[in-house]
């Protein structure tokens, strides 16, 4: 869902001499659950919610709904009014602008869940000897936001006398309130639905009291909304195949721009959203960062000079901004979220502006509260290199390795294409937004908020000018001007260029070192003197070990040639705590102090070797003694393995994503816009065929074709592949749920 509101002629809270004084903000809802919140507009009765909203809907539900409130400092924020929209009307909307009217916020309205009910219908012969009917209703199940309910069952006749029951009412009330019930929804059956001694069960969806009725009540205003609402139906797993395969294989297509992956991103270039599936389709598969590889390096080809690198919203910043998301989420928590709390809670006053300066403020103070966040906020980034993801790593060095060939006498653009990353749309942007980051629950009021974006701005301008130059930067403000001078200083420049330096490059950077047992390499008999204590340390580049901390290393294993590390066997050497290195040697075999070490042992040397070429498929999880060896009992030394190695999962990269919903996303959107592969199709036959000399065509501009033949090749296998994924879905027998409510 992708949501755009304004709203207009607001209605007033508590009478019309305080219309002019409305503060809004708007909320959004699923069913009653909040979601979403955009900032607080002050004194305005038609405020432009200018903030769009794109989200997955993780769950069922029965109403997309809008809330507009009354900003109050001293109480509650009080309700104005609100627009819902049930699941079925959304694709009525979608697409499109509406302006709705604002219903009034009613408790008896606010229900959401369903009941599923039991009836059945009985007739019995009463005591005069006339025919009755008896109706017994079960309560089997209700689903809820609430955790405790009781329910209220009442029966209608059409009048007063002894005529055939006409209605059933089921009323459900939350009775935690110790003043007095919440009521939660009614439903209603219509009792001529039921059959004679027959059991009826059906799921019914909670109403609101009075079946809906509204009570009048003033104009409270309008809300112009946009929104797109897109549902999609997902296949069994095996449909999918041809389609993921087309796309992982992509990082390997020479030209890249002949992809299926690329491809996608060419004909939506204008919807940022769509390239989002492809990017955790690729995550997923351990394939991003090759693709974003070989799409950066098509990028900086058509870039001529070095102070543009990676400007533009192309597509491979596209996918670097939405890899940071997703991966880089836990990393601003850990680096950014203390300070940024510190700040929205201390609530120091930062305005720097003489012309919105306040009565009684003093610009010096406010200057030194300003530089205090603005330190603060620069050595949290600065000192988190440690932290940041390997995967982050991975792609900031592959775009640093391709800066620096394409501009090789530049010495400063090794930084900018990385700071333009890390600096300019990662932290810069968490620190502008930190609820879209999910930093802070909800938006910073407008006077935190404007100390942020003075921080922000302080930030990308210090990534930015620490790795560009050493001369001052530009601002348009002549107050931003003079208050950066304070950080025109040699060491500031230093850190950012340690910072970037340790995120970015091949330097060894140690990541563990602590004494171990190691056991001597090339020994056959079992003994205690075959384990000796070493200084075991291991760093981005290599694994040694030592005699004594700090000596000269006595072995050094290329972190690159280690193909396996996995816990060892007890049995094997009758001791605790043991893992195994697998290098293109004969096999480590350390003990750590305890389990807790061996545990980080395994998880360090695992991040630093997530990555390397010819990774064992299956490894032995004991050792060879006495020509056999001691877990399968095979005799040839040289034997593969006999127990799967570990799944290699990009540290710190915990990810929950079904590849067949974004395989399934992947496809609406090419069959949505199949009008554009067919115009990409043929401006591949026209340059295919055309011979003369090479010139723009208006039909070839709006793509990136380099080899014509190759990218018809792939266009002609992902419109086969998408004719068989459409007739599945065709034949598809859709089975949905079937509810009982009228």
């Amino acid at each position: 869902v992708t949501i755009q509101s304004e709203a207009k002629n607001l209605g007033p809270v508590s009478g019309p001499n305080r219309q002019r004084d409305l503060c809004t903000f708007c909320t959004i809802s699923l069913d009653q659950e909040e979601v979403f919140r955009t900032k607080v507009y002050d004194k305005s009765v038609s405020p432009f919610y200018g903030e769009d909203f794109y989200f997955e809907i993780p769950r069922p539900f029965q109403c997309l709904s809008y809330y507009v409130y009354a900003k109050s400092v001293f109480q509650r924020d009080l309700p104005v009014g609100k627009v819902s929209i049930r699941k079925d009307d959304l694709c009525k909307y979608s697409g499109k602008e509406n302006w709705f009217s604002l219903q009034p916020v009613d408790p008896n309205s606010e229900v959401q869940g369903k009941v599923h009910l039991e009836m059945r219908l009985n007739e019995v012969i009463t005591d005069n000897g006339s025919v009755g009917q008896h109706l017994l209703v079960r309560i089997l199940k209700a689903e809820n936001q609430t955790r405790r309910f009781c329910v209220q069952v009442y029966l209608f006749r059409p009048s007063f006398n002894f005529s055939p029951l006409h209605l059933c009412r089921v009323d459900l009330w939350n009775n935690e309130n110790l003043a007095q019930d919440v009521f939660l929804g009614e439903t209603r059956v219509p009792v001529k639905i039921l059959r004679k001694d027959s059991i009826h069960k059906a799921w019914y969806l909670l109403q609101p009291k009075g079946n809906g009725s509204k009570s009048k009540s003033d104009d409270l205003g309008s809300l112009r909304l946009k929104l797109t609402y897109i549902e999609d139906t997902v296949l069994p797993s095996a449909c999918y195949t041809p389609l993921c395969n087309l796309l992982l294989k992509s990082p390997d297509v020479k030209p890249i721009s002949a992809s299926a992956a690329h491809i996608l991103g060419d004909i939506y270039r204008e919807r940022y959203e769509a390239v989002l599936p492809m990017v955790r389709l690729l995550l997923h598969h351990n394939r991003f960062v090759p693709f974003v590889s070989a799409v950066a390096a098509l990028e900086l080809d058509n870039t001529q000079e070095a102070n543009t690198i990676f400007r533009g919203n192309s597509l491979a910043t596209r996918c670097i901004d939405d890899m940071m998301k997703i991966v880089g989420k836990n990393y601003l928590a850990v680096t950014l979220k203390p300070v940024i709390d510190e700040i929205c809670e201390s609530n120091k006053t930062c305005e720097i502006d003489p012309v919105k300066l306040k009565e009684g403020d003093n610009v010096e103070v406010n200057k030194e509260n300003l530089q205090g966040y603005v330190q603060k906020v620069f050595s949290s980034i600065t000192q988190s290199s440690s932290s940041c993801p390997p995967l982050m790593c991975d792609v900031f060095r592959s775009l640093r390795h391709l800066a620096c060939k394409r501009f090789p006498a530049d010495p400063h653009v090794q930084y900018s294409a990385v700071s333009s990353f890390v600096f300019l749309r990662f932290f810069a942007v968490a620190v502008l937004s930190p609820h879209s980051f999910q930093l802070r629950s909800h938006h910073p009021d407008p006077e935190i908020s404007r100390t942020l974006t003075l921080i922000s701005k302080t930030i990308q301008t210090l990534g930015s000018w620490g790795s560009l130059s050493k001369k001052l930067s530009s601002f348009k403000e002549t107050y931003m001007y003079d208050f950066f001078k304070s950080f025109q200083e040699d060491k500031c420049i230093e850190k950012v260029k340690k910072f970037l330096d340790e995120i970015s490059s091949n330097i060894s950077k140690e990541s563990m070192s602590k004494r171990i047992q190691k056991r001597a390499q090339g020994k056959k008999r079992l003994g205690k003197r075959n384990f000796k204590k070493r200084w075991l340390r291991v760093s981005s580049r290599e694994l040694s070990y030592h005699k004594h901390k700090g000596k000269e290393a006595l072995c050094v294993i290329d972190v690159k040639n280690i193909q396996a590390v996995e816990k060892l066997d007890e049995s094997a050497f009758s001791r605790k705590n043991m893992f195994q290195v697998v290098h293109s040697e004969k096999p480590l075999y350390v003990q750590a102090g305890n389990c807790v070490e061996a545990s980080e042992w395994l998880e360090v040397l695992g991040q630093v070797t997530r990555c390397n070429e010819g990774r064992l498929a299956n490894f032995h999880t004991s050792n060879y003694t006495s020509g056999t060896w001691q877990c399968c009992k095979n005799q040839n030394n040289n034997a593969p393995g006999c127990k799967p190695c570990t799944t290699t999962v990009l540290a710190n990269l915990q990810l929950d994503i079904d590849c067949d919903r974004e395989t399934e996303r992947v496809f609406s959107l090419l069959s949505s816009n199949d009008t554009k592969l067919q115009d990409m199709e043929d401006a591949c036959a026209s340059m295919a065929v055309y011979q003369g000399p090479q010139r723009e065509q208006e039909e070839c501009s709006k793509f990136t074709i380099q080899e014509p033949k190759e990218t018809f090749q792939t266009l002609k296998q992902l419109r086969n592949v998408m004719e068989e994924l459409q007739r599945q879905h065709n034949v598809r027998n859709d089975t949905t749920a079937q509810y009982g409510s009228l």
